[in-house]
């Protein structure tokens, strides 16, 4: 029995067991170079890791004029993964994987009923990023015809409706746009 006593670290573990929780796995965010989210998705389920890259769907409107229906990253720049942490290399290879999201690139474990709950349930509920704005918050149109005007934020619901004044004139205007096309001033 005191071969066993003197074997265990400081919390009363063996050394066998400590090191256990490197071959099961866990859920891991890891951050991925801008706009190449489907792409790090695609490069990790051809090495046969599981991954998982929440979508929502949301209306493009390119300059000339045309409408798409596209899916976007929820959480732009990151992609999950649920793997050992013995097999983090597998992980960091594939292109377009810059690091893990933990302290100092160490990968930190994400809650398993947080990630179960995102992948049953997303589907059924409309979700879109939220991207910070208040209500009453001074923004300024960052894309489209009226770049560069600011206002306030009267409401957020289906989009955005910036109301803008013109100070030359004293006159206001309410504006429907879209969330990406609004930053906090």
């Amino acid at each position: 029995m005191g071969t066993i006593s003197s074997a265990m670290s400081e919390n009363g573990l063996l050394p066998s067991v400590l090191h256990q929780g490197e071959h099961l796995p866990h859920w891991y965010a890891v951050y991925t170079s801008p706009r190449h989210e489907k792409k790090v998705r695609e490069h990790l389920g051809l090495r046969r890791v599981e991954s998982f890259l929440p979508l929502y769907r949301s209306i493009h409107r390119w300059k000339n004029g045309c409408k798409a229906q596209v899916e976007l990253p929820l959480f732009p720049g990151y992609v999950f993964v649920n793997i050992p942490r013995s097999e983090r290399v597998r992980v960091l290879d594939a292109p377009g994987v810059l690091s893990f999201v933990g302290p100092k690139g160490e990968p930190s474990p994400l809650s398993d009923v947080e990630i179960d709950t995102l992948r049953s349930g997303l589907h059924l509920q409309k979700c879109e990023p939220h991207h910070g704005l208040a209500v009453g918050q001074k923004v300024r149109i960052s894309a489209g015809p009226l770049l560069g005007l600011e206002g306030v934020l009267v409401r957020n619901a289906n989009g955005l409706r910036v109301v803008i004044t013109l100070n030359l004139i004293q006159q206001r205007v309410a504006v429907e746009l879209d969330a990406n096309a609004v930053e906090a001033v």
